[in-house]
């Protein structure tokens, strides 16, 4: 099994939190698209004979991309690669682009299986505050219009962590999100990036960050909810009904191959990690010379066991310590029952059948609990 990730680097306008690569000048739409379909086939083997079981257009935004562009690119992909009958195929979408003309088209004539909308928030101010072109009506409006023309697999993204945020504004977007019925959500506390609009406000002193022990108890309303209302966390930050899982993210977190394409894509093929150069006209330079412009980073035994690690613990599956010391030998194995064991004693882990995965509680601490079971 293996996934492509495809970066869709446009957007209309720019989100206040955003540190994706990303430009709201269009006009170099074609060419990136030309590139996108070269870059395809000069990468074609990167995945090696496996079958491809994920397809994720993510950005940006990708329903910025017309009916036109996205069958140029299916074209492509299912020339050059195998493409499982069954495969989930994604496509992130703000609500604003989601018209019922845009939505019945790629119902028709697109093999979007799977659509994850970016909404943030339910309430108007936040919406606003962020920058973020939807009203919480249309959100709305946009999941419904998606379900009634049969789509079901649909994920939202929620923030958290907004300055000025209550619990009680924090409880009704739950409560929002519950309402429609949707199969998976995601979400994010609120980071202030360097770069971003955000963080120069930040450092200006114009916002302030969330309190923090606000911050978890909102973290642990979210958890209450969402499990209370059917919802399986499955992920540090994903829920989801029903077992539909995000494959696509849930192969990251699994340690499977994936090919990124486009400009600022990354990749892994099991051995080594790479990733394209973040510019559009760098990166259609280099496909256009049939030299794509990226850099890649061999990943030595250390590496891939702290990945191994990082990965396995933020999901509901833990980590295998069979086939942690299948890979890395027993010593490794040691080591990382070692660290886990005030962790384990403390009540963070749980250790069973040979798989150590984290506890309600360990879900708080996770990131100390990650650190120090990887080898520095």
């Amino acid at each position: 099994m293996a996934g492509i990730y495809i970066h869709v680097p446009f957007c209309k306008t720019r989100c206040i939190y955003c540190d994706f690569y990303t430009r709201t000048d269009m006009s170099p739409k074609y060419d990136y698209v030309s590139a996108l379909c070269e870059e395809i086939k000069l990468r074609k083997n990167y995945i090696g004979d496996e079958d491809v079981k994920t397809v994720y257009f993510g950005g940006g935004t990708p329903s910025q991309l017309s009916e036109s562009d996205f069958l140029r690119i299916f074209e492509t992909l299912h020339h050059e690669f195998r493409i499982a009958p069954d495969a989930e195929i994604t496509m992130e979408a703000n609500p604003d682009d989601l018209s019922a003309h845009y939505l019945a088209t790629l119902k028709e004539k697109l093999p979007f299986n799977r659509l994850s909308i970016g909404i943030q928030s339910f309430d108007d101010e936040e919406l606003k505050f962020l920058k973020r072109r939807h009203s919480a009506d249309k959100a709305k409006e946009a999941v419904r219009m998606c379900q009634s023309l049969g789509y079901n697999n649909i994920s939202i993204d929620l923030m958290y962590g907004l300055p000025n945020q209550t619990m009680q504004i924090w409880e009704r977007n739950l409560e929002e999100a519950i309402a429609l019925d949707v199969q998976h959500i995601s979400s994010y506390h609120l980071i202030y990036e360097q770069g971003t609009r955000l963080y120069r406000l930040f450092k200006m002193g114009d916002v302030n960050p969330v309190d923090e022990d606000l911050s978890v108890d909102m973290f642990s309303r979210m958890i209450e909810k969402l499990t209370a209302a059917g919802f399986d966390h499955y992920e540090i930050s994903n829920f989801a009904r029903h077992g539909l899982y995000s494959k696509h993210n849930s192969s990251y977190w699994l340690g499977k191959k994936y090919l990124g394409l486009g400009p600022a894509a990354h990749s892994y093929d099991g051995q080594n990690r790479s990733w394209n150069v973040a510019s559009i006209s760098k990166y259609i330079e280099g496909i256009r010379t049939e030299n794509p412009n990226l850099e890649i980073e061999a990943l030595d035994e250390n590496t891939k066991y702290n990945d191994f690690i990082l990965t396995g613990m933020r999901t509901k599956w833990g980590v295998n310590l069979s086939e942690l010391e299948s890979l890395f030998g027993t010593k490794m194995k040691a080591f990382c029952l070692k660290n886990a064991r005030k962790y384990l004693d403390q009540g963070f882990l749980t250790e069973k059948d040979n798989i150590l995965k984290l506890t309600r509680q360990g879900i708080f601490i996770s990131d100390g609990i990650m650190s120090d079971l990887m080898w520095v």
